[in-house]
C-alpha cells in the first residue's frame, strides 16, 4: 500500500443468521481500528428479506466509512451443501453492494484468515478474537464473534494486499508482483527472526 495514502478496508464475515463487519484504516504499514458491527437477521425473515437486509447494511456501511477495499471470507465446504449455498448467496449480495460502488473485493479462505491473524489455520473463533482484541486494544468483545471475524478479514487483507506473489486488481484479476525476494527487500519490518 502507498506509504502516504490512507486506505480503509472493510472486512465481511458472511452469514445467514449473523453477518459480521469490521474495518481498519491503513497509513503505510500502520493500521488503526475503525469499527466492528454485526447484522442479526431475524429468524422469521424469508430468505429474500435476509438478502435484502444484507445488501442494505453493506451499502449503509460503505456510505459511512467509504472503504477503498473490501475483504470477504469465502464460504467453505462443510458437511451440508445447502448451508454453503446459503452462505454463498449472502456473500454474493455483499459483494454486489461493494461492486455497485466499484470497490475492489478480495475473497480469503477461512483458514488463510486464521493463519494471518494467529499463525494457526485451525485457530478457534475465540483465539482469533483475542488476538485482534490485543492488537487493537478493544476493551469488550461483542457477544457474537462474527464482527471480529469481519475485522479478521480486513486485517488479513492488510497483510496480503502487497503480497509478494499476487495482488488483486479492481477488475478482480490477479497479477504477478515479483516474488519473495522482492517482498523481503521491500518489507524488512514484516520479516521476523526466529529464536
Amino acid at each position: 500500500m502507498s506509504q502516504n495514502k490512507e486506505v480503509i478496508i472493510l472486512g465481511i464475515d458472511p452469514g445467514t443468521q449473523i453477518m459480521g463487519f469490521g474495518a481498519i484504516k491503513m497509513m503505510g504499514k500502520k493500521s488503526e481500528f475503525i469499527l466492528i458491527d454485526e447484522l442479526v437477521l431475524p429468524k422469521d425473515f424469508t430468505y429474500q428479506l435476509k438478502l435484502k437486509s444484507i445488501f442494505e447494511k453493506t451499502l449503509r456501511l460503505i456510505g459511512e466509512i467509504h472503504p477503498d477495499h473490501i475483504a470477504i471470507e469465502a464460504p467453505f465446504m462443510g458437511k451440508n451443501a445447502q448451508s454453503m449455498l446459503k452462505l454463498g448467496r449472502a456473500q454474493g449480495v455483499a459483494m454486489a453492494a461493494a461492486l455497485s460502488h466499484e470497490i475492489p473485493v478480495t475473497e480469503y479462505a477461512p483458514r488463510k484468515i486464521k493463519m494471518s491473524i494467529t499463525g494457526n489455520g485451525n485457530a478457534s473463533k475465540e483465539q482469533v478474537a483475542k488476538m485482534l482484541q490485543q492488537l487493537y486494544k478493544i476493551e469488550v468483545l461483542p457477544k457474537n464473534l462474527d464482527a471480529m471475524d469481519g475485522l479478521a478479514a480486513a486485517v488479513c487483507h492488510s497483510y496480503n494486499f502487497d503480497s509478494p506473489t499476487t495482488s488483486t486488481s479492481s477488475t478482480g484479476k490477479t497479477k504477478s508482483k515479483g516474488g519473495w525476494a522482492s517482498f523481503v527487500k521491500n518489507n524488512p519490518d514484516k520479516i521476523k527472526e526466529q529464536d
